[in-house]
């Protein structure tokens, strides 16, 4: 999967982008995705995950 948070499932979205004559061409909307160390099942482990879900949390980093 590409563009793909790994606990939220938040993924890319389809939008215009829109020109100062109001032009419209298709774009995308691709998630902040950052990769982190995290904590699954006792392992470390690097996933790809959105910086909404580090920011509420949802991820337990390791120690060291």
């Amino acid at each position: 999967m590409g563009a793909t948070c790994a606990l939220c499932d938040k993924r890319r979205r389809v939008g215009n982008k829109v020109s100062h004559a109001n032009n419209k061409s298709k774009r995308l909307f691709l998630p902040n995705l950052q990769r982190v160390r995290a904590i699954i099942n006792n392992a470390t482990r690097y996933i790809r995950v959105c910086t909404a879900c580090i920011r509420s949390g949802y991820i337990t980093k390791p120690l060291h």
